[in-house]
């Protein structure tokens, strides 16, 4: 893929019934490239006033939209995924400014692709039930759109989490506003040029850009919205279950942090485990929710395996997000640069750094490992969000178990051996939403749900599912006269 540029100027302002208009307040806020460090647009801010009139656009726009058939919403969400794949360079290259993250890596356009895609057919899935188990009744259910859906998405993927919530909340009949991260909104605003190409209605996608306060707090709380898909971090989900809870009891689906954990037994190929396991925590300069940023190894094999793993994680290529050939980018501002430095300083405290550490040349970290730290480090207990893996060995299955375990954090985990017995047991006791055997994240099925348990999240994503999370359950109770 080569760099490219967007012709016309960067769009920045808010998407609001169907029309680009600036902030009510005439507020932005600069967003810097974090490669360069140099400011590269002036992004609207949305404020209280800007989100309801989203909210009030998209409430207007729902009966029209809900009474549509599937195949009529569909053609709109088939024409977008077509405008995706005609945009693929555009928005590489506009997440690679934003973000940092290389072009390399940039499969984000064609997972959006897919999903609009199929969602644009998925529609009529939605399929209520009946019943002749009441005398004399016919008992139905049918499953009806919410209304106003809002979608708060992060920065480290944006293109795959907006069509990952957007596509399913409309093909089931909602209209929605979306609230993309301050840190990364240029592709959820060029999406919505794409939509308002595809002819969307006025009202049905909106998309503010801004911060967690206001416009972020004013959806969470919102009379009008019923029901928020959030994906970010753990505190900013608590607290939109809170205002949520406070306000309407509205629908919450979320996909929070995680600590996920990377298994290596005797048996397992080392190979594969160390290139497979590397990539994960590499990828996306370690800023992935499902990171495998915890690798136990059997002791036995642990010098084999620490020697092919250092190997192919020294080996990512620093430089700049644009090139080619570049493998691993930077963090995506100096707030992430520095939360992921004081956790280095953690780790050289409490275990041995053997690999990595601050490529101290700009927001850059180096492909990092630490050894011998203890299961009770923070470093070991916490999301860094960034390309640093604690590698410990273990002795036993059951107590690798009970340390994969020991966290708060359920959202992937990944076991690496030959013997299926042992892959089903382990993968049967391991406390996460999805286990991957030897294979670890980004690996996820599109017709498997993904999501988390504990502290990870509540609910599940995917294509056999994601409808579901849009749409809510009535009985309808038909009595019959008998004869």
């Amino acid at each position: 893929m080569a760099p490219a540029r967007i012709e016309q100027p960067i769009e920045t302002r808010l998407f609001i019934n169907g029309k680009f208009q600036p902030s009510k307040s005439g507020k932005t806020f600069n967003l810097t490239n974090p490669a360069t460090r140099e400011v590269i647009a002036e992004i609207h801010e949305a404020d209280e006033e800007d989100t309801n009139a989203a909210v009030a656009a998209a409430k207007a726009a729902f009966p029209s939209w809900r009474d549509l058939e599937p195949c009529e919403r569909g053609v709109y969400l088939a024409k977008l995924s077509r405008l995706i794949h005609d945009s693929l360079d555009e928005l590489a290259y506009l997440e690679a400014i934003s973000t940092g993250k290389p072009i390399s890596a940039f499969v984000d356009g064609i997972a959006a692709e897919s999903h609009f895609q199929y969602f644009a057919e998925a529609g009529y899935q939605v399929q209520g039930s009946s019943s002749l188990n009441t005398r004399n009744h016919l008992n139905i259910t049918v499953k009806q759109p919410f209304g106003v859906v809002a979608c708060i998405i992060p920065w480290n993927a944006p293109c795959i989490f907006f069509s990952l919530k957007v596509a399913p909340a409309l093909a089931a009949g909602n209209t929605v506003v979306l609230k993309s991260s301050e840190k990364a909104p240029l592709t959820s605003i060029y999406l919505a040029r794409l939509a308002a190409e595809a002819g969307f209605p006025p009202g049905v996608l909106n998309i503010i850009t801004g911060f967690g306060k206001p416009s972020g707090s004013t959806l969470s709380a919102h009379m009008d919205v019923r029901c928020i898909s959030f994906t970010g971090s753990y505190s900013t989900g608590k607290k939109i279950q809170e205002a949520a809870a406070a306000s309407n009891m509205k629908n919450v689906i979320l996909e929070l942090g995680g600590k996920s954990p990377a298994i290596i037994f005797p048996d397992a190929d080392l190979e594969t485990a160390a290139a497979a396991t590397q990539s994960s925590i590499q990828f996306l300069s370690g800023q992935m929710c499902m990171a495998n940023s915890r690798i136990y190894v059997h002791e036995k094999i642990a010098d084999q395996f620490l020697a092919l793993f250092k190997e192919k994680f020294g080996a990512a290529r620093l430089g700049d997000p644009l090139d080619k050939t570049t493998t691993h980018g930077p963090q995506v501002d100096g707030i992430q640069y520095d939360r992921v430095k004081s956790y280095l300083e953690i780790g050289q405290r409490d275990g041995n750094m053997t690999l990595g550490g601050d490529a101290k040349d700009g927001l850059y970290i180096k492909p990092t490992v630490f050894e011998n730290v203890p299961e009770d480090s923070r470093i070991t207990k916490e999301e860094v969000f960034g390309p640093v893996v604690v590698i410990n060995t273990f002795k036993t299955e059951s107590e690798v178990i009970s340390k994969a375990n020991d966290t708060e954090y359920g959202l992937y985990a990944a076991v690496f051996t030959k013997d299926i017995d042992r892959a089903i047991r382990v993968s049967k006791l391991l406390e996460a939403g999805t286990v991957g055997v030897n294979c670890t994240s980004p690996t996820t099925a599109k017709d498997m749900p993904f999501g988390g348990v504990k502290s990870s999240g509540i609910g599940r994503e995917g294509y056999g599912i994601s409808l579901e999370n849009y749409v809510e359950t009535k009985s309808i109770l038909i009595r019959v006269n008998p004869e």
